[in-house]
């Protein structure tokens, strides 16, 4: 049986995790929620050049969450649209439904509603949800065990528009247990989708662990794996970094839901 996808958000990250979602035969991406009324009642599919639909158009503006979610269940919720979209779905948890949340930065209210979520059902958040940045990460901790002594950098870099410090820069820093307004460092130039370095300073020597978005398909291919990761776990907050962990890292817990 296929999954059964929901999606917030058809900007123009969620418009190419769209397609990804439905070019995988084991998914099929029920419906779309966005705050423009623009396209509503329209298929992600036909806009995408394929030739069947899927993905009807919805507006949040247009919606009664008291029965949406229950007539139009879906196994996992995936966002890419804003933080306040918390407020939207937190009504298809009564309904099993699982989450998994891609907003870039949240602050401290919209995480504790996070956590509230996860006492409900499943909920997976990740500021960058492609693989190979989590793959960074776990790797940047290990090193950090190896060389407790090294000076660590991180370097983003983003298109010229993009405004805000790189949230995945921040939780890089947060997971290494370094002050991010001391450790990070942000490059505004062109139309860079997104790259991210930790440098990792020896006597004698410099380590880098890169990784770069080509493509904003790689949110899609990640966002995918998580929600076929979280389809078997119970109520919780997990991470990213839990569902591609390596063989050699020991996982990170699970949030502490109840605190």
């Amino acid at each position: 049986m296929k999954m059964r996808i929901g999606m917030f958000g058809f900007g123009k990250t969620g418009f190419v995790v769209a397609k990804e979602i439905i070019k995988d035969e084991n998914c099929e991406l029920c419906w779309i929620l966005r705050k423009s009324t623009t396209k509503e009642g329209e298929y992600a599919s036909r806009l995408l050049g394929f030739d069947h639909d899927e993905g009807e158009i919805y507006s949040i503006m247009n919606i009664d969450y008291e029965v949406f979610y229950q007539d139009n269940y879906v196994d996992v919720i995936i966002d890419f649209s804003s933080a306040n979209a918390i407020e939207n779905y937190k009504n298809a948890a009564q309904y099993g439904t699982r989450i998994v949340s891609a907003i870039s930065k949240y602050d401290r209210i919209h995480l504790d509603q996070l956590k509230d979520l996860g006492r409900q059902t499943a909920v997976l958040y990740s500021p960058n949800i492609t693989l190979g940045i989590n793959f960074l990460i776990e790797a940047s901790k290990v090193l950090q065990r190896i060389a407790p002594h090294a000076d660590i950098e991180i370097i983003e870099e983003h298109f010229r528009d993009k405004k805000d410090v790189s949230g995945t820069a921040l939780r890089i820093a947060e997971d290494l247990g370094l002050d991010k307004s001391q450790h990070v460092n942000s490059i505004r130039v062109g139309g860079i989708i997104g790259k991210h370095e930790v440098v990792f300073g020896l006597p004698n020597q410099t380590i880098r662990i890169v990784h770069e978005s080509l493509n904003r398909a790689a949110f899609g291919q990640g966002a995918i794996y998580a929600a076929k990761w979280l389809a078997d776990k119970d109520k919780g907050l997990y991470t990213m970094e839990q569902a591609v962990s390596l063989s050699f890292v020991k996982n990170p817990p699970v949030f502490d839901v109840a605190e």
